[in-house]
């Protein structure tokens, strides 16, 4: 039997008329899409401009040479946002990294739907950290979140992450492989922490961080970068992103 592809939706308090040019314009892309590094401008022309096999504005649908769809479902005021994979195939290149893009995707439609309901898709600032662990770590364990664990979407918590911050916000998605909070004292920001899936280079696994900040200033930023990638470096077995 044929394995269906994995299809990720997320709805969004906006029309999709406002939700549409987050897909088509890369300066407001880069407000949700990845994180900031140097190559990114060039990766977003890869993938939504270069990288687009069909294109229908009026039925918001978008066909991407990867084979991966979005298509935005208008319901009562509200917009799904829906991203069907393209089927795994047989490619051992692409099946290496196929859950790792799925989860990717997942993580972006989250920053998508908070950039877009909190912040009108401005400019955020962006940490992305990922490495291996110690067996038994996960990024939420790394990150001194564990009392957490149990929380629903929506319930507040508040807590000392081992960075030294002092968190406080909202549980905003949990998944399989990761969860999704937001941070007051960012703007708010965005705190993704997850599992990586094994791959052939990979072979137990790995935990990543991505963190999104708003209104933050150069100063601000810098030290927020600084000290949360000196624990990073400093994590057993964590190896920082380059």
């Amino acid at each position: 039997m044929t394995e269906s592809p994995p299809v990720i939706e997320m709805s969004v308090v906006a029309t999709p008329s406002v939700v549409w040019p987050a897909l088509r314009d890369p300066e407001l892309i880069k407000c949700w899409h990845g994180w900031d590094y140097e190559g990114l401008d060039e990766e977003i022309r890869q993938i939504y401009l270069d990288g687009v096999a069909a294109e229908d504005a009026g039925a918001y649908s978008l066909l991407l040479t990867s084979g991966d769809r979005f298509s935005l479902h208008e319901h009562e005021g509200t917009t799904l946002v829906r991203i069907t994979r393209a089927p795994r195939g047989r490619d051992p290149a692409v099946l290496d990294w196929y859950d790792d893009i799925t989860e990717g995707w997942t993580t972006f439609l989250q920053f998508l739907k908070f950039g877009i309901e909190w912040h009108g898709l401005d400019e955020r600032r962006t940490l992305f950290l990922e490495g291996s662990a110690t067996v038994g770590d996960t990024a939420r364990h790394l990150l001194g979140l564990d009392e957490i664990t149990g929380l629903k979407v929506g319930e507040r918590f508040r807590t000392v992450a081992d960075t030294g911050d002092q968190l406080s916000g909202f549980v905003f998605f949990i998944g399989d492989h990761q969860t999704v909070v937001t941070v007051d004292d960012l703007g708010p920001g965005l705190l993704e922490f997850g599992e990586q899936p094994v791959t052939s280079t990979r072979p137990n696994g790995g935990s990543q961080i991505l963190l999104g900040a708003y209104g933050l200033d150069d100063e601000e930023w810098g030290e927020l970068e600084e000290r949360w990638t000196r624990w990073w470096r400093a994590r057993p077995s964590a190896e920082p992103s380059t």
